[in-house]
């Protein structure tokens, strides 16, 4: 018999600024995420079709063929969500020993999810909750849709291992699992002993990081049935400018 899934801890709305703050974590509920965005069910399971459609990552340096993804990039300023030239996703050798270094040139993510209008009121509403725990100022964002698969018998979402991001918010958004075990969604203290464990089970559950202050990682799923996937919405929130070479 497996061992019972650990429940997310789930913060409250308007809690949200405040947990956060006091402990550089915390998790929404997906009736919680509809709540604070202002949207609904509807509007965000309009989505998830858009994760069946998602291109082989051909960067994966351990060798594996579990991950499928697509990214693009925004600039955030005063409530404005504007779309950024399609460019590489970078980061130093610091933030992810296994694949940083790298211009990684992914597909973009499709029209059929960045002109649909609940996008940009997702998008800003984390931008909105930057500058409270921050400071209003521009916000540079990375967007990325992930399918985790069980293909190789195995999926692995952060291969990289526990780690940061090199930003200032991480938004882990679960959109949808399927017939796999595994995924426990682990954070810890990036300075210190304390960290918790847990696993998003529900779609639309919503881990948002302070990622100064906490590092984080998910271990790897295994099939229960056959097509098994984990999908994420990861968006990443940076002040200043994008991750680059000459960042």
């Amino acid at each position: 018999m497996s061992a019972p899934l650990l429940a997310a801890p789930i913060t409250a709305p308007a809690r949200l600024a405040a947990t956060l703050s006091g402990q550089g974590h915390a998790v929404l509920a997906p009736a919680g995420l509809i709540e604070w965005v202002g949207t609904t069910a509807d509007e965000l399971a309009a989505l998830r079709a858009s994760w069946d459609e998602l291109p082989p990552d051909v960067y994966l340096r351990d060798g594996g063929r579990y991950r499928r993804r697509r990214h693009a990039s925004y600039v955030i300023d005063a409530g404005e969500v504007r779309a950024a030239p399609h460019r590489a996703h970078w980061q130093p050798l610091e933030y992810n020993a296994l694949h940083g270094g790298l211009e990684r040139w992914f597909e973009p993510i499709g029209p059929e999810v960045a002109q649909r209008p609940v996008w940009p009121r997702l998008l800003g509403t984390f931008a909105r909750l930057c500058s409270e725990l921050k400071g209003a100022q521009p916000w540079y964002v990375e967007a990325h849709q992930f399918r985790i698969d069980t293909t190789d018998g195995i999926g692995r979402p952060t291969p990289e291992g526990a780690h940061r991001d090199g930003v200032d918010l991480v938004a882990v958004l679960l959109v949808d699992r399927m017939g796999v075990k595994g995924g426990e969604t682990r954070v810890f203290e990036a300075d210190g002993p304390a960290g918790l464990r847990f696993t998003m089970v529900d779609p639309w559950t919503t881990l948002i990081l302070d990622d100064q202050r906490v590092i984080h990682e998910s271990t790897p799923i295994q099939p229960i049935e056959t097509n098994g996937h984990r999908d994420t919405l990861v968006l990443t929130y940076r002040a200043g400018a994008f991750q680059g070479p000459g960042a």
